[in-house]
This record gives structure tokens, sequence and C-alpha cells, in this order.
């Protein structure tokens, strides 16, 4: 169970340079869950995809390392967002306006695959989580996040925008959701540092990412062992 767990949700990373394919692909009964993207040049072209100019023209012209556009994650979301795969070509047009003409760009994405069958909530910094099944269901917690993920939160919106794109997250955010939530028919935690102490710097806002499903008191056990062989 613990093993089946971790490998569906694992972070998954891909890339491909201007002119390739890129191709996220998830195992059977999950989907695609996009977490950032990243379209532009931040390191030199030795590092990772070369230049597809001669090298007498690529010495000529000057690289530019700090170069993104700000549609990159929507276009990731909008391609590939709960499917089961998807693929398609790199380059500028997909994302509008080519922010650097002249550097080769490319494509960086980092993903999870979520089984289809389970319910993920969000709650803000200091907003209450709470989760709840039918009557005589029972409450299976399989992931939990407390802090900043690298692609922030689509329903927590960051306010302070000079923040650099930091990723901090509670190391005891699971085991802390399976003890107050574990087993019950319903449960309500804050998403605050009072309950899971502070992983960020200072000023870094936070959110809870809980993913969970509801299943019989009595078959939760068998239901986890079946998935640990299949």
């Amino acid at each position: 169970f613990a093993g089946y767990i971790s490998q569906v949700l694992k972070n998954y990373t891909d890339h491909a340079c201007d002119g390739e394919y890129v191709s996220l692909r998830c195992p059977h009964r999950t989907t695609i869950s996009i977490q950032s993207s990243f379209y532009g040049r931040i390191v030199p072209s030795h590092q990772l995809c070369p230049s597809r100019y001669p090298h007498s023209y690529a010495t000529l012209i000057k690289e530019d390392v700090a170069c993104s556009v700000g549609t990159s994650l929507q276009k990731m979301l909008d391609e590939c967002q709960d499917r089961r795969s998807c693929q398609f070509l790199v380059n500028s047009r997909l994302f509008g306006t080519d922010p650097c003409p002249g550097t080769g760009k490319y494509l960086l994405v980092w993903y999870k695959c979520r089984p289809n069958e389970y319910k993920s909530k969000v709650a803000c910094e200091d907003d209450k989580l709470r989760l709840s099944c039918k009557k005589s269901m029972v409450i299976a917690i399989y992931s939990a996040i407390f802090g900043r993920t690298q692609g922030g939160s689509l329903e927590c919106p960051y306010q302070n925008l000079g923040m650099p794109m930091i990723e901090c997250q509670s190391a005891t955010a699971l085991q802390l959701m399976i003890k107050r939530c574990h087993g019950k028919r319903s449960c309500s935690i804050y998403a605050s540092t009072y309950e899971f102490g502070d992983p960020c710097y200072p000023g870094i806002q936070k959110h809870l990412n809980v993913i969970y499903t509801c299943g019989g008191s009595q078959s939760l056990l068998p239901a986890n062992e079946e998935m640990a062989s299949g």
C-alpha cells in the first residue's frame, strides 16, 4: 500500500527543447496533475538544450539566460491536466509572444499521477480544512502537503509577488493528517503554522493540500492490499 501510494504520488519531471516533442504519461487508473511549468531559458545552452545554430553564428549572438514566459503553466494545464497522457511539439508559438528571439528555449514540467478515485482539498493559510464522508464511509488519507510548492496553488494565489519561487514543505504534514483524520467519518484542521510548524521563511504564504478517498471502514485494509499487489 505505502509503496503503491509513494509511486503514484511522487513528482515526475520532464523537459523538451524547442523542436522536440514533450510527452507526459501516467499509469493505469491515474491521471496527470500538473504541479509547475517553465518555458524559456535560465541556463546556458552548453548545460541544457544546445544551440541549433552553427557554432560560429552562436558566438555572435548574446544568449539570453533570463528569459521566460508567464503562460507555460496555464498552457500545460490546458493540454495535459486530468488526462492519462499528452504529447505536443514545443515551440515559442505555443506560448504567445517569443520572449527572446534568437535564443533557443526549452520546456520544463513537473507533474504527479493522481489516482482517479481520489479527492483533493486545499485550504489557504489560516483557513480551516474540513474532510467528510457519507454515512458508513471513513476517510483514508494518502497525501498531505503544508507549505509552498513550486507551482503554487491555483486556489491560493500568492500576494507577495516579490518573493522568490521557493519550495518549502512540512515534513510532518502527512503523519499529522493521518493521525487527525484517517479512519474517521469527518475531521477538520486549520492550515496554520500552529498545527504544522513553519517550514518556510517568514512572510511566505502557505497552503494545505490533502488527497484522500472515502471507503467502508472494513474495506480500507483489503483495498490497500489490493492496490499494493496491483
